[in-house]
């Protein structure tokens, strides 16, 4: 990057780079598409990637490629993964990622390892990421090659090999199943396993782990991560081992909380659902598990875990008397409750001219509902719309607690 290019994106880097394509530039030395795009590629990085952000010397790619990378906290998380699992592995540790992207899993990652091998195909983003190894002092090995062709071509044995796939098709749409991503896992799994001693896959958020562990094979399986960033479902990763234990664990992540069960985890029997008269849940604690278990669907086991009650079948919220710091999820306690009656919800909600309203298991959505209580967004005030048990809807007016 030339002088007056790196002084152009200094001068720029807060404007909108929409106008300034739409601006002439009068000094010729500024590569313009360069500027531009790291203009946007440091904006974005600010908050997905500030380590990256930091350094005024990193290369940023085109901007679908910094959609699709990881931020940093996924992947320290990879990182602290791999940190976990080596141990069971034979020395020297080497990890391979055959799907190198804009490589943040992979810097991460690379650290807990004594040899490290980055796979890329494309060959512009190819060069941006090298660039970025040397200026972050990074000393791995790089290819550009066909992640799939290495693979076959691969003779040793690695401790990890690491997959993103791409989860577009060649019309440059979304896709979300294995089968349907490139490379295809299902394609090569048995390879992938012959060549270490552990395969970590990063799949799509929005893929039913259930159907990603029945594809892949319930054999292969040692452990199911769902993890979150600010209570968003973020990734879904799966570690696979050629022999497997009969015990895979699911780790349910957000941020700095993680609740842990066995996989195939069968409760004696399902949580005791709430029955009381609605108007002794007035006091009680209410508890909303965090994204994470919600796509995992793990709530008999929260039940358990914690001693909660469900408030329904298919409310995924819970109560009890007592708070409970250490809940995965968030924390509230029910100041009042109330019925759909007009009177009623007259009465409950006077004084209230805003609140944080959610609905679950309920026929209104949100915006219907904020919209017949004539209520703003925002405040101190939470409002939980659910419905309990013979068909019974009601408001549940909270506070968040402080514990």
């Amino acid at each position: 990057m030339n002088t007056a290019t790196r002084d152009y994106i200094k001068r720029n880097q807060e404007a909108d780079t929409r106008q300034l394509a739409l601006q002439r530039c009068s000094d010729a030395d500024v590569d313009m598409p360069l500027a531009l795009r790291q203009i946007a590629g440091r904006k974005a990085a600010r908050s997905k990637l500030p380590t990256w952000a930091s350094n005024d010397d990193i290369l940023y790619p085109i901007g679908l490629s910094m959609e699709q990378c990881s931020s940093e906290q996924t992947a320290s998380y990879k990182a602290n993964l791999c940190r976990r699992l080596l141990p069971s592995c034979p020395s020297p540790h080497t990890l391979i990622d055959l799907t190198g992207g804009f490589g943040v899993d992979f810097t991460l990652m690379s650290g807990v390892f004594q040899k490290a091998t980055y796979v890329e195909q494309n060959a512009d983003l190819f060069a941006v990421v090298t660039s970025n190894f040397v200026t972050m002092g990074k000393s791995v090995e790089a290819l550009c090659s066909d992640g799939i062709d290495y693979l076959h071509q691969f003779e040793g044995h690695a401790t990890i090999i690491f997959l993103d796939p791409a989860r577009r098709d060649i019309h440059g749409g979304r896709t979300y199943g294995i089968a349907d991503c490139t490379p295809n896992v299902l394609d090569i799994k048995e390879e992938l396993l012959s060549k270490a001693d552990y395969v970590i896959l990063k799949l799509s958020p929005m893929l039913d782990w259930h159907k990603a562990v029945l594809d892949l094979g319930q054999q292969y399986i040692k452990e199911v991560h769902v993890i979150s960033v600010q209570n968003e479902c973020k990734e879904l990763l799966i570690v696979m081992e050629e022999n497997a234990p009969k015990d895979p664990m699911l780790f349910c992540v957000n941020d700095d909380s993680t609740f842990t069960v066995a996989l195939h985890s069968q409760p004696n029997q399902n949580a005791h659902i709430y029955q009381d008269d609605p108007s002794s849940l007035e006091g009680l604690f209410l508890y909303e598990p965090n994204a994470s278990i919600m796509k995992a669907g793990c709530f008999n086991e929260v039940a358990a875990a914690f001693g909660v009650q469900p408030l329904a079948t298919n409310s995924h919220l819970f109560v009890i008397d007592s708070p409970i710091p250490d809940f995965p999820g968030r924390k509230f306690q029910i100041t009042a409750i109330s019925s759909m009656n007009k009177q009623e919800l007259k009465t409950t909600l006077k004084g209230i001219l805003q609140a944080n309203v959610t609905t679950r298991n309920f026929p209104l959505s949100v915006v219907e509902l904020r919209k017949r209580l004539k209520l703003s967004d925002g405040g101190t005030d939470y409002i939980f719309a659910t419905t309990l048990d013979a068909n019974r809807h009601v408001l549940l007016l909270c506070k968040k607690t402080t514990f």
